[in-house]
């Protein structure tokens, strides 16, 4: 036996830290080079945050530094509760992902189906982005007069005889952010409660998420509420302060600091010790079930890895990697990016947030080479080194 060897459990440390230390400085570099204010990066790992990174400023103007405190938007991570929630009505026998979302929101009787029955659109299919409907809920936003999102869903009803369904339900994935309005509308008209006062009783709350909140932020969080800010033609504009999501908050009004975040992941990941706990908020099972892929994603580059490896499974996307499941969703809404990415067979996860974005999304493999993806994408060595 050679002296000095290592034992394969500290090898296999050695590379895991070696894989953070070059994660954590690409973030630096890429965050300083492209101009973002501020960005933060959490790892948790068997339920404990083993990497928490802070950098630049939550406020350009005013230099008020990023810290544990500051909220980011989340933006389309959203979608993931909002998935969760109708999971939990399902487990409570309220509902089953196969009913018809005219059971529940009959308005929807009004769209324009040239596919057949508007009626076999499924809570599944709206749930895996695969039920025809558009990308966009609002096709108005183009003046600074103009309110950020819809704020009530009489607007949307008056729009719907006035939209198309797509494509045929089932045949193919569409980002909808419209569809995951309608599921807001299930969970409320099933709970009896607002979408937000619903989240907050049954996911925040018992998380331990008390810095998490939608839409405008209470006066006690404000000094922590981040700025955001685009990057435009080289140089840094503000975007709009704290703004409210309206009728759109299921599918994109979450704001939340990056402990609470982590709560969060760590529910997701599991942890035996505190089954008890995490299976009041959802069953491993149905996460599990969350996790199974419905259909390919691979034609987006917007969501998940970005790959065409991508595949839309219940509110979340699934892709594998070097033999890495990688479970996810990413969120981008008014200057905000945010990327959650978990590998549960390692029991890990990252989360990442920035305050500023440097290019708009665009649905090509050149999303993957902007500053953020860049950033993001690089979390994936660190899984891949766990698994080694």
């Amino acid at each position: 036996m050679l002296l000095g060897a290592a034992h394969p459990a500290a090898a296999d440390e050695q590379g895991f830290d070696k894989a953070l230390a070059d994660f954590r400085q690409l973030h630096r570099a890429e965050t300083s080079r492209a101009k973002i204010a501020g960005s933060s990066f959490y790892l948790v790992r068997d339920g404990r945050v083993v990497a928490a990174d802070h950098l630049g400023e939550q406020d350009a103007e005013a230099h008020v530094p990023v810290d544990a405190r500051t909220i980011y938007h989340w933006a389309s991570v959203t979608k993931t509760m909002t998935g969760i929630a109708i999971m939990q009505l399902r487990d409570r026998g309220l509902l089953s992902l196969d009913d018809p979302i005219v059971k529940y929101v009959p308005e929807l009787a009004a769209v324009h189906n040239p596919y057949g029955d508007t009626g076999a659109i499924t809570l599944r299919q709206l749930m895996s982005h695969s039920a025809g409907f558009r990308s966009g809920t609002w096709p108005w936003r183009e003046q600074d007069w103009q309110p950020f999102e819809p704020a009530s869903w009489s607007q949307l009803v008056a729009m719907l005889p006035y939209t198309r369904v797509e494509f045929e339900p089932g045949s193919r994935f569409g980002y909808s952010n419209p569809g995951i309005v309608y599921l807001g509308q299930v969970i409320e008209r099933l709970s009896g409660e607002d979408y937000e006062v619903y989240v907050d009783k049954n996911i925040l709350k018992p998380l331990a998420m008390h810095d998490s909140y939608f839409d405008h932020t209470p006066p006690h969080l404000l000094p922590h509420r981040s700025h955001s800010y685009y990057v435009r033609d080289g140089k840094r504009v503000a975007a709009p302060f704290d703004v409210d999501t309206g009728v759109t908050v299921s599918n994109g009004g979450l704001n939340a600091t990056m402990p609470d975040m982590a709560n969060y992941a760590a529910f997701l990941l599991g942890d035996p010790a505190r089954a008890i706990d995490y299976d009041r908020v959802l069953k491993r099972s149905s996460l599990e079930e969350m996790w199974q892929p419905q259909i390919s994603a691979g034609a987006d580059f917007t969501q998940g890895r970005m790959a065409t490896t991508t595949q839309s499974g219940l509110s979340f996307f699934v892709d594998r990697s070097a033999g890495v499941r990688f479970i996810g969703h990413n969120g981008d809404q008014n200057g905000f990016r945010a990327y959650l990415s978990l590998c549960p067979d390692q029991r890990a996860g990252s989360l990442l947030a920035f305050n500023t974005e440097t290019q708009g999304v665009q649905n090509s493999p050149a999303n993957r080479e902007t500053a953020e993806s860049r950033i993001a994408l690089a979390t994936d060595r660190l899984c891949e080194a766990l698994a080694k």
